[in-house]
């Protein structure tokens, strides 16, 4: 039996993250992972979907050229190859984390694991290691919905929707949340009939209310179909054929076909692994303190199993933290300065609070919004769906939130994240010089306009 300081259960972007640090820690480090190096956001989720979204995004600049005199002729579509570029750029990300493992002298243990008391992990039941700390890092997988018929149905899943063999006349995606809209922008770019499920009021219900109705305005442009206030009932299957019975919110029906039905309602933790500890939870989630350990000393855990927000980049964050407590707990995990991006086209990228949770929780501020049909760059580039919002605290002009919808706005958004994350007040942004032409311009004239000094706003 191998003896470490740390083991990782876990290789996806909070378990590996951690291993990394750990082991630059000085601390003899196991990374036990069952599948594959980077989890579910490299190999389902974050990279593919955004390598099949830079396809939309290509196809509909493509379409939207020849608006511009760029004559390019007929335009067609290999799905062989879209989905080979996709498995390259998978391949490689994996092969740069185990560099990293090896460079960092981590023993990976390719297998099972299951955690057992006195911090015994066994991998595949034929290996067994142990250690002074364990941080469990196991992810999430699909929640299935108990609908009527799904145990007849051949259906995909957020995990194995990037298998799919030939691209579909006509899909059904049921979730209007992050996953689902941008999935229903990669299926339109490539002429299937999308059609969008969603139970709420709004598709992206998390995110601010503006963006969400931008957004959806941009998806029925697609020709993509929303049913908001809508439920599954039923679902029927013959010869490939799916019948989907949905019911809105007044009891009225309808039948909806398709060849293809995508399942996009959330995920749930994956609990096998630590079923024999006795940790304390809060519902399906561990529950874990300030400084990411659980109820039993010595084991820490971070990413979707903890039930924050489930995105790779909280779990890496989480990972790095868990890593540095190992010895002393004296680290803790910041999450009010979180940035949150949805890929589609227009993309919505937010940081901070909004307009929702400020009025929710009585918080006096103000805030400004700057149109991007307005903005030169977006002008000359021909992205002017979306705008700019910023929202301050009335008192000492504290930035609270900031989102944004538009072209390329998921990378701009750091930039407000970092004002947030070093306590910059809105004069400071204010201050602060844009280059021009850039889209980046509208975060300083929102924050001109908040303290009485725009510019370029009637």
């Amino acid at each position: 039996m191998i003896n470490y300081d740390v083991i990782v259960v876990g290789g996806g972007p909070g378990g590996y993250v951690a291993a990394i640090r750990a082991a630059k820690e000085g601390k003899k480090t196991a990374l036990v992972e069952k599948d594959f190096l980077g989890g579910t956001c490299l190999n389902r989720g974050c990279i593919p979907s955004k390598t099949l979204l830079k396809h939309a995004e290509i196809i509909e600049q493509i379409e939207k050229a020849q608006n511009w005199g760029i004559e390019t002729g007929e335009m067609t579509f290999d799905f062989t190859k879209m989905i080979a570029r996709k498995d390259d750029v998978i391949k490689t990300l994996r092969a740069g984390i185990k560099g990293l493992l090896q460079a960092g002298k981590i023993d990976l243990f390719e297998g099972t694991g299951t955690i057992l008391p006195n911090k015994t992990v066994t991998i595949d039941e034929d290996k067994t290691i142990t250690a002074k700390n364990i941080i469990i890092a196991t992810g999430s997988r699909p929640f299935i919905p108990p609908i009527v018929g799904m145990d007849n149905v051949s259906y995909h899943t957020t995990d194995t929707i990037f298998d799919i063999k030939q691209i579909p006349k006509k899909i059904v995606i049921v979730g209007g949340g992050v996953i689902g809209v941008e999935f229903a922008n990669i299926f339109a770019s490539l002429n299937t009939e999308v059609t969008i499920i969603e139970l709420g009021d709004r598709i992206i219900p998390t995110e601010d209310e503006a963006a969400s109705k931008t957004l959806l305005k941009s998806l029925k442009q697609k020709g993509i179909k929303v049913l908001l206030h809508h439920h599954v009932h039923e679902i029927h299957e013959v010869d490939q054929q799916k019948s989907i019975h949905v019911v809105n919110k007044n009891e009225q029906s309808k039948i909806i076909e398709a060849d293809e039905l995508l399942i996009a309602v959330g995920r749930r933790p994956n609990t096998d692994a630590f079923e024999q500890l006795q940790l304390t939870m809060n519902g399906q989630f561990v529950r874990v303190n300030e400084f990411l350990e659980t109820s039993e000393k010595g084991i820490f855990a971070v990413g979707d199993i903890i039930g924050n927000l489930q995105l790779a980049h909280v779990a890496s964050s989480e990972g790095l933290v868990a890593a540095q407590n190992l010895d002393k707990p004296s680290v803790k995990m910041n999450y009010e300065v979180i940035p949150r991006c949805i890929y589609t086209t227009p993309q919505i990228a937010s940081v901070g609070q909004t307009e929702e949770q400020l009025k929710k929780n009585g918080i006096p501020y103000k805030a400004h919004v700057f149109q991007f049909s307005t903005n030169g760059m977006a002008l000359a580039t021909g992205e002017t769906d979306g705008f700019s919002k910023v929202l301050i605290d009335t008192k000492y002009g504290e930035i609270l939130g900031v989102v944004m919808v538009g072209a390329h706005v998921t990378e701009m958004i750091s930039q407000s994240s970092a004002y947030m994350f070093l306590e910059g007040t809105i004069d400071e942004l204010a201050n602060m010089v844009q280059p021009h032409p850039s889209l980046s311009e509208a975060l300083m004239e929102s924050a001109n306009n908040l303290i009485g000094k725009g510019i370029h706003t009637i």
